[in-house]
């Protein structure tokens, strides 16, 4: 598994498991994840499947320092005080005593809050409390625009180590990436297929035909090759080998700058500053 380094030296698996929407049947789709090669779980409080991660994870064969586990703080529990709570209920959910990442799930906005930067900024101290604590391996943000993250590093006595972002072709969210990139701060690519939308975009067939790849397999290159972590989320066996296992190959400079310029397409409308929970 090919991996690259957070700022802090801690090495993170370029292609992780994304466990969103995964309610049903948890367990055997991790142990599948597992069984296939992945070593990076994404999971989140809010997505209700914490428990059941946990379980596969005791069930495996697989050692615990093996696997990179990631989990996030949801929006009701921003807050200093309520950012540790919740980070405790998330260890016991998963059955371990350290997550190997931990997130701010959303940045909390002016649209529904006065005081949104005060709020992010408490939740990002207690976020290094965590990671000053040991419990925690890394700390960072997930989709946190530009300004927001500019807000936290106004005061943060720790950098965000990674910023985890709705990113593939048509939603490059440029400005944010190429931000965190300059500050040292790795960025993940959620929804990296575009949840499934790309996956009969008739341009990018074109373009994996080409290469006798997916659909599915360019967007991950070309994630990849752009520098970014991805995490791809199937229940389909075979769609979760292929995510991961798949012949690595570079695709070229002319065909990265056509899929560049796409027009806006996939985008799970999910905006920060928009949003209303």
């Amino acid at each position: 598994m090919s991996t690259i380094k957070l700022s802090n030296g801690l090495d993170i698996p370029v292609i992780g498991f994304g466990t969103w929407q995964l309610t049903e049947n948890v367990e055997t789709v991790i142990a599948e994840a597992l069984k296939v090669g992945y070593r990076h779980i994404d999971t989140a409080a809010i997505y209700k499947n914490e428990t059941e991660i946990g379980n596969a994870l005791q069930h495996t064969d697989v050692d615990r320092s093996s696997i990179f586990l990631t989990s996030k703080v949801w929006n009701t529990d921003r807050g200093y005080d309520n950012t540790l709570a919740a980070f405790e209920k998330s260890l016991e959910r998963l059955q371990t005593d350290y997550l190997d990442l931990y997130l701010i799930h959303w940045p909390a906005n002016n649209k529904n809050h006065p005081d949104a930067k005060e709020i992010n900024v408490a939740t990002w101290r207690a976020m290094q409390t965590l990671y000053k604590s040991g419990k925690v391996k890394a700390i960072g943000l997930s989709n946190f625009l530009k300004h927001h993250v500019e807000d936290i590093l106004e005061t943060a006595e720790i950098k965000p180590m990674v910023n985890q972002l709705e990113f593939h072709p048509g939603y490059l969210q440029e400005d944010t990436v190429s931000f965190c990139k300059a500050n040292n701060i790795v960025v993940q690519a959620w929804s990296p297929l575009g949840s499934g939308r790309l996956l009969d975009d008739s341009f990018l067939k074109e373009i994996s035909a080409r290469y006798n790849v997916s659909v599915a397999t360019l967007c991950l290159q070309f994630a990849l090759q752009e520098g970014l972590v991805v995490l791809p989320k199937s229940v389909n066996p075979k769609n979760i080998d292929s995510n991961l296992n798949f012949e690595k190959f570079k695709i070229s400079d002319e065909d990265m700058r056509l899929i560049k310029g796409m027009s806006e397409k996939g985008f799970s409308g999910s905006h920060p500053d928009s949003l209303e929970f």
